[in-house]
């Protein structure tokens, strides 16, 4: 992986708005979105939390990232009360999976009143969101007879850009790789339970976890579709990298960018849930990615004046759901 370009970044320009927050242009997107996920949660890197060096990632020169055989999933599987909804009879488990050197903590929630292997999603919650913390949507997905592994991301989903591009420049592992990597291990893992059909499989993220969502199932042909609630893509195809001093900046920008997997993604479907008064990524962002994506896709706006996942996002949910594991 060359290393040629130093140097400082130069993103573009910001301007207040009235009501005293930064808004940024269209060529802006990347590091608005970024800065808001690490800005609102405060959550900074802890590198005891990770291992560097470990996993086996390829990074083209237009910034695709790419990753070589897997190997089989090792994980341990533990039957557990479900303090989260305890007025449902689901199964509960809780699982540990292996993934980059570490050992990924993880629910997973299986529908009790199915005959037959039922379809499994990756439940992806967004930033500063535990795998706890996600089991109302999870419940919701059972009374809807889906199973979902739901796990607890790195740094809770929150990320550190500059620390990545720190190791980045030095050949190991930027967290957010890890992050993608986490979502095609626990890919590997549902697919392993027999109470799953592994030929029915999605990932579903909300927020930050939306952006992974996408990037995962571009890289994971055996996903049939990314649905992103209340996310978008960074806007990197916005910037003029002539503009950015540093190259290998600009490399892992696009490396952890939606929009660059978009034209991958297909035949598996993009789906996009978003509220036109979304409190912290706006509508223009999401509309902007939709725009991008190739067919298969669908788009649903709500009028929720808040962020992430709400009931009136239910009805379309469920439906698309229904039409990807048909």
């Amino acid at each position: 992986m060359s290393k040629n370009g130093s140097g400082k970044k130069v993103i573009g320009k910001t301007k207040r708005s009235s009501s005293g927050a930064r808004t940024f242009k269209p060529a802006i997107f990347l590091l608005g979105f970024l800065m808001i996920v690490v800005g609102v949660f405060g959550v900074l890197y802890n590198p005891s939390n990770s291992t560097y060096g470990n996993l086996p990632w390829e990074l083209s020169e237009a910034g695709i990232l790419s990753f070589s055989e897997r190997g089989e999933p090792v994980f341990t599987l533990q039957e557990i009360k479900d303090f989260y909804s305890p007025e449902s009879p689901d199964i509960l488990k809780l699982v540990s999976f292996e993934s980059g050197g570490d050992k990924v903590e993880a629910l997973l929630r299986i529908p009790a009143d199915t005959s037959s292997p039922s379809p499994g999603i990756i439940l992806l919650p967004g930033a500063g969101v535990s795998k706890e913390g996600e089991q109302g949507l999870a419940s919701e997905l059972s009374r809807m007879g889906y199973a979902s592994l739901t796990f607890d991301q790195r740094n809770q989903g929150a990320i550190n850009i500059e620390r990545d591009l720190e190791l980045f420049k030095v050949g190991l592992d930027p967290v957010e790789y890890l992050m993608i990597y986490d979502v095609l291990k626990a890919a590997d893992v549902l697919s392993a339970q027999p109470e799953i059909d592994p030929e029915r499989l999605a990932v579903l993220g909300e927020s930050n976890g939306g952006r992974f969502a996408i990037i995962a199932c571009a890289l994971e042909p055996s996903l049939k579709g990314a649905i992103g609630i209340s996310t978008s893509g960074d806007g990197t195809e916005e910037l003029d990298p002539s503009q950015i001093a540093d190259s290998e900046a600009y490399r892992l920008y696009c490396s952890i960018d939606p929009e660059t997997y978009l034209s991958a993604l297909p035949p598996s479907k993009l789906v996009m849930i978003h509220s036109f008064n979304d409190t912290v990524i706006s509508h223009e962002q999401a509309l902007r990615t939709f725009a991008l994506a190739e067919e298969p896709k669908a788009m649903y706006n709500t009028t929720d004046e808040t962020h992430g996942y709400t009931a009136s996002m239910q009805p379309y949910l469920e439906k698309e759901l229904s039409l990807l594991f048909k």
